[in-house]
């Protein structure tokens, strides 16, 4: 039984009948008295109390333990909101130092308070977060730099460029997506040329939903699904990759080594998705006409060889072009915010999950604004 409760001893002569008595807590002249044996197993028992007392008297306990340390100094905040206020009566040396172990342990009571923000704070915060854009704007120019240089000097000496590394990202981000980019332009395909049939069927205008999938699919919606489908999948794994790299301190262990993360890790998968987005975007714009192509026939009467002659005839190739020049810069925006943020990750698991939804999100943002702009230089160019 001491060697159970090694917390405090027994303190009083006739404390042996109390020994194996269940804890009690009651309200005597003002003082709420406990008794009995404060453990772990045992507080349980205990009913809350809420009245008002003026101390709280441990004479009567006879062993006690971290958790009935921490029940006193509960009880006594509950009874006046501050613990140091009430004073606690009987306690022996022992009893006393857990005590004020447990008390300078316990965390600080959640007053519930909430920080009205006035407008200067609002504008301070509106400042921190547009400067702390700008710097990482400047910070992925700045890598940007970095990249292209490393490609540059990889023109000019082939022999540093790591051929099975860029074969095995070419799969990784071309082959092995193939199947999503396929299915999802075909959905597209689909989509567009059913509602386009509901709209374009009031006017007796149904051949025009040629011109309306073919004109959407290959200038924009083909080579931007594609974008954004790769970001997410391509280009989280990038940052989920090189950041358990990091965390891992592969990184710094090729640095020590004399050999540039760049050239390793970053340029191989940037190459990889500036040659393959285009052939994606390819598949992804056959995909589409070709489910655009099957519900026509099926919702308008358009044959595939009426859908193919339309299609020839009235489809400029700028429209075609338009979406594959797009391609490797939608590509290279991909793999350098994925790397970019990967070589960011610290050395926890909350970095790491953070920033990979970082690459995904800013590289989604990135791609349409590309896009956009796009959009505009070629509207003015007259393409």
């Amino acid at each position: 039984m001491a060697d159970q409760n090694k917390d405090t001893p027994q303190r009083q002569p006739g404390a042996e009948d109390a020994d194996a008595a269940p804890p009690s807590v009651r309200l005597e002249n003002g003082q709420l008295i406990l008794s009995g044996r404060l453990l772990i197993d045992t507080i349980a028992t205990l009913e809350p109390r809420e009245q008002k007392a003026e101390a709280i008297d441990i004479a009567q306990v006879s062993h006690m333990d971290t958790a009935g340390a921490w029940y006193v100094v509960d009880l006594q905040r509950r009874m006046t909101g501050d613990t140091s206020q009430m004073p606690i009566h009987g306690a022996d040396d022992m009893q006393s130092q857990l005590i004020e172990v447990v008390r300078t342990s316990m965390p600080p009571e959640d007053t519930g308070t909430v920080k009205h923000l006035s407008l200067t704070d609002r504008v301070e915060a509106l400042g921190r977060k547009t400067a702390s854009s700008a710097r990482v704007g400047i910070e992925l120019t700045s890598f940007l730099g970095q990249v292209i240089a490393a490609l540059g000097n990889m023109v000019i000496h082939p022999r540093r460029l790591r051929l099975t590394s860029l074969v095995h990202h070419m799969q990784e981000v071309g082959w092995n997506a193939i199947p999503i980019v396929a299915l999802m332009s075909f959905l597209i395909g689909v989509v567009l040329a059913f509602q386009g049939s509901v709209q374009l069927r009031q006017f007796g205008a149904e051949v025009f939903v040629v011109d309306l999938i073919a004109i959407s699919v290959l200038r924009e919606l083909g080579i931007l699904l594609t974008a954004i489908i790769v970001a997410g999948r391509s280009g989280s794994a990038y940052t989920a990759a090189i950041g358990s790299m990091k965390m891992r301190e592969e990184v710094d262990a090729m640095r020590t080594l004399g050999l540039d993360p760049i050239d390793i890790l970053v340029v191989p998968r940037v190459l990889a998705l500036v040659l393959m987005l285009p052939v994606l975007g390819l598949i992804a714009d056959l995909s589409g006409l070709v489910g655009g192509a099957i519900m026509s026939w099926i919702e308008l009467g358009v044959s595939p060889a009426v859908f193919q002659a339309r299609l020839v005839s009235n489809t400029d190739v700028w429209h075609f072009l338009v979406g594959m020049i797009k391609a490797p810069f939608f590509a290279m925006i991909i793999g350098i915010i994925g790397c970019y943020e990967g070589l960011k990750v610290g050395g926890n698991a909350e970095s790491l999950g953070r920033l990979t939804s970082t690459s995904v999100v800013l590289s989604i943002f990135m791609v349409i604004v590309a896009d956009a702009i796009f959009s505009v230089v070629f509207a003015l160019i007259g393409i």
